[in-house]
């Protein structure tokens, strides 16, 4: 997986993580700049969900983007 495409493009593509993660805020995203770690904390504060779950969940969806 690469990851430094989300972070490069992360203008574009935090529009996408907040229609999957809707409790983030664009605060949040804008402290995020498509760092991985830093949205895996961010999801697991606002919802409430265990680091492992979390880091499913960013897999599931970064897999199911058209890049």
């Amino acid at each position: 997986m690469d990851w430094n495409r989300v972070e490069g493009n992360w203008k574009q593509v935090k529009g996408q993580v907040k229609e999957q993660w809707g409790k983030l805020t664009d605060d949040d995203l804008d402290v995020v700049e498509g760092k991985r770690d830093q949205l895996t904390g961010k999801i697991q504060e606002r919802y409430g969900i265990a680091k492992d779950q979390v880091t499913k969940d960013i897999d599931t969806w970064y897999g199911t983007q058209k890049w």
